[in-house]
């Protein structure tokens, strides 16, 4: 079996990872802690830092995660554990697949697009999910590129639009804006919680928890940066620009000769977000795959991408136009729950860890 080298999970970690954050994110930060939107972006991605640092340790055991409970806790034990984070990623997994629909729908569409069009969308997903995790190496290293390069040109049109003292005085509004940014937003960071359905399709090399860390770290300077950028190009109007990454640019002095040819990378960055936007889908559906079916077996896995699919198919078309309530209901609400999956429930799959005995000499 394919298995995801070093090389390709670091360019996971700072170049795929990155591109889910950079949509609806930057307005959410905004409306909790105004031009402090650094500090909880920030501290979110500190702590992911650390606990993706810890579940890579465990990438050393070469077990999924399944064999990983099963050995200390039983089969039983694994199929509910494993059933319930399945559970959690469908559940994390609609809040990005609803932001996929509203991003196509104002960024490549002048009208509202028709139910079938979006639906290609799920036909793809269905494709995805039904192929195994350990293959998404391969399109790693065709996407990370492709999101380095549209980040660099982003970056380059736009940064000369920015006043960066727009994110000054900080602090200034307490305490309160930054926890409520930071607790409020933990539903864009479910990276550890993913990390953990990779478990045994690593080829683990030494040193990978290191520079799974420090690719983490990377990407996520990166979001900082464009956060940085995106409030120092709008401002006090920042929280009204929806799709922040495809609209920074547009500012550049030379879009006037040239034309939009932020577009480029805007086109780039929304084929890597389309992948990245699955693969809680993928993970969820792996893991009742690890619980319940053969490796030997793909027709599971099918069966289940059809299934999953069209449930998120209905339940994105349901739910269009209460994307706001949605967003209050699942982030602020519920947000409880993600602390529980993406830090808590990572950081004590440590003690599954396989305690090696030294010899007797």
């Amino acid at each position: 079996m394919n298995k995801i080298s070093t090389r390709q999970l670091c360019f996971f970690l700072a170049a795929i990872v990155p591109v889910g954050k950079i949509v609806l994110l930057p307005t959410n930060l905004i409306y909790y802690s105004k031009n402090n939107l650094l500090f909880p972006a920030a501290m979110n991605i500190i702590l992911q830092a650390g606990i993706v640092f810890l579940v890579l340790l465990l990438a050393k055991e070469n077990r999924s995660l399944y064999e990983l409970i099963s050995d200390k806790l039983g089969k039983v034990t694994a199929k509910i554990i494993l059933t319930v984070f399945s559970i959690f990623f469908f559940y994390a997994a609609f809040m990005p697949l609803l932001e996929q629909k509203i991003l196509v729908q104002g960024i490549f569409y002048d009208t509202l697009p028709s139910i079938l069009a979006f639906s290609s969308f799920f036909a793809f997903s269905a494709y995805l999910c039904a192929k195994p995790l350990s293959s998404l190496g391969r399109t790693w290293d065709i996407l990370a590129p492709l999101s380095i390069v549209a980040f660099i040109g982003i970056f380059f049109l736009s940064i000369g639009s920015a006043d960066f003292g727009a994110l000054a005085p900080a602090l200034q509004s307490g305490a309160g804006e930054i926890f409520r940014g930071f607790a409020f937003n933990m539903g864009w960071f479910l990276d550890s919680a993913i990390l953990l359905s990779f478990l045994g399709k690593i080829d683990y090399q030494k040193g990978l928890p290191w520079k799974g860390l420090i690719s983490y770290l990377a990407g996520g300077a990166a979001v900082l940066f464009f956060l940085a950028i995106f409030y120092g190009v709008f401002q006090e109007t920042a929280i009204n620009q929806e799709f922040a990454f495809s609209k920074i640019a547009k500012y550049f002095p030379g879009i006037e000769t040239l034309g939009r040819i932020d577009f480029i990378f805007v086109y780039s960055l929304s084929l890597v977000m389309a992948f990245y936007a699955i693969l809680p889908l993928q993970a969820g559906i792996d893991l009742l795959q690890q619980s319940y079916g053969k490796a030997e077996k793909r027709l599971l896995p099918a069966l289940l991408s059809i299934a999953v699919n069209i449930v998120m198919l209905v339940l994105t078309l349901l739910f269009d136009h209460r994307y706001i309530s949605l967003n209050f209901l699942i982030n602020q609400d519920l947000f409880w729950i993600f602390p529980i999956f993406c830090l808590l429930l990572p950081a004590l799959m440590l003690l599954f860890k396989i305690r090696r005995h030294r010899e007797p000499q």
